[in-house]
């Protein structure tokens, strides 16, 4: 008896691991086959068409594609304006990210503050302009901007919102409003998460509010600031919508004024290799940023 109920015992986990096994494949294969179907599968057909280019047989002879190593990348890096809308992107995540998360941290600290009244209604205020779709957004701001629509016409007479000096800044302008709410609730909730015990044992050491958030909060949500940050990286290198809505508005946002516009406007041509090769390029360099200001992240918050 005590031998086959020893083995009775030893057989029940690994039946039990079968089963698990089998809800784990369950669950998990919906997304899998999703996950290779729309994201897997147009990345490696994306790769493909990059490889290859575009011959005929004379001038007016059928177009075949052929095998052509990394030819479509070396027309991407000779191509000055792709490289000018990297670096245009660039400028606008060194000024616009700061600005934006700075925003998002002062914000999610006056809602956790005890001493702000009418929370939920500052709460509602900050994030009702993600709830915006971005394209309405650019529209709205675009009309603020111009000098024939705009309700403040002395002030958008006098100064060119609109103009090449200013257009990306107003464009920043717009991406900030509309996210600023969004990065603001991941940061709250981080702080919501902080134990109250916490507070209260500064509060004990005679800490007020503005020392508790400098030197408490802050410290214990860098996770969440370094989140929204990689997200901001990300968008950045992405932005599509607003400065093509902004091209009806100014003539100084081109067909190639992101990288994602100047990919957009090569496939159009159609010069779809080209365009595949593009965005292979931008996907490489959004991994590398965000990759590389994730791991120094880490190895500051390490040393700290």
């Amino acid at each position: 008896m005590t031998a086959t109920t020893t083995a009775a015992r030893v057989k029940k986990p690994a039946r039990k691991r079968a089963q698990h096994k089998r809800a784990i494949a369950f669950f998990v294969t919906p997304f899998a086959v999703l996950f290779s179907l729309f994201y897997l599968l147009p990345i490696g057909y994306a790769i493909r068409q990059s490889l290859m280019v575009v011959e005929r047989e004379g001038t007016f002879g059928a177009p075949t594609e052929v095998f052509g190593g990394l030819s479509q990348y070396a027309q991407v890096f000779q191509d000055n304006d792709f490289v000018s809308s990297l670096g245009r992107m660039f400028l606008f995540g060194i000024v616009q990210v700061p600005i934006m998360l700075g925003l998002a941290l002062l914000f999610a600290l006056l809602l956790d503050s005890p001493l702000l009244r009418g929370k939920r209604f500052f709460r509602l205020a900050f994030f009702v302009p993600y709830a915006v779709p971005g394209v309405i957004a650019a529209i709205m701001w675009g009309n603020l901007f111009s000098p024939n629509l705009s309700p403040f016409s002395d002030l958008t007479s006098s100064v060119d919102f609109l103009g090449a000096d200013l257009v990306l800044w107003s464009i920043a302008n717009v991406v900030t409003w509309v996210f600023v709410g969004y990065n603001m609730l991941i940061i709250y909730s981080s702080l919501l998460s902080i134990p109250v015990e916490t507070y209260e044992a500064a509060r004990m050491d005679g800490a007020g509010q503005f020392r508790i958030a400098w030197s408490i909060k802050i410290p214990l949500i860098r996770p969440a600031i370094a989140l929204t940050a990689v997200f901001s990286i990300i968008g950045t290198l992405q932005l599509l919508a607003e400065p093509q809505v902004f091209q009806s508005f100014s003539s100084a946002v081109t067909s190639t004024f992101t990288p994602n516009m100047a990919v957009y406007a090569t496939a159009s041509i159609p010069n779809s290799n080209l365009a595949a090769a593009m965005s292979v390029v931008l996907a490489l360099v959004t991994f590398v940023l965000s990759f590389s200001f994730l791991k120094f992240t880490q190895r500051k918050e390490a040393r700290s």
